[in-house]
């Protein structure tokens, strides 16, 4: 009667880190700002919907709370770009790579890391 199978206590395994859910935050209304012309006799305008794929979920409410120091740094970068550089396929790479180098540098600073892993351009227009 005492002949019970034994059960071995095991640990469990551990359980495997959490993996980061990566979420994307856009901003609405589309940006709308201008950029230098050639001779800066006048200025151009272009017109862009953005989304940021934030690393983590758990980072979403920090960029939703820095919006504006976002937006006024993403307008900063195209004010400060020649015509020849918003016009091109390799420009327009180039800024895509400053805004998220500043979104990031800023992010540094404000939360003491960086939130943003990549920023995509869904709508790209310029005049």
């Amino acid at each position: 009667m005492l002949f019970v199978p034994v059960a071995f206590a095991q640990e469990p395994a551990p359980a495997a880190p959490a993996q980061p859910k990566v979420v994307y935050h856009g901003f609405d209304p589309d940006i709308v700002t201008n950029y230098v012309t050639d001779g800066q006799k006048s200025l151009g305008y272009v017109r862009v919907t953005m989304e940021l794929m934030i690393k983590d979920e758990k980072y979403l409410p920090l960029i939703e709370h820095h919006e504006p120091l976002i937006l006024d740094a993403i307008v900063g970068v195209f004010g400060k770009e020649a015509d020849t550089t918003i016009k091109s396929l390799q420009g327009r790479e180039e800024v895509r790579m400053k805004i998220l180098q500043k979104i990031n540098e800023l992010m540094k600073k404000e939360t003491g890391t960086e939130l943003v892993q990549d920023v995509l351009f869904t709508k790209y227009l310029y005049q």
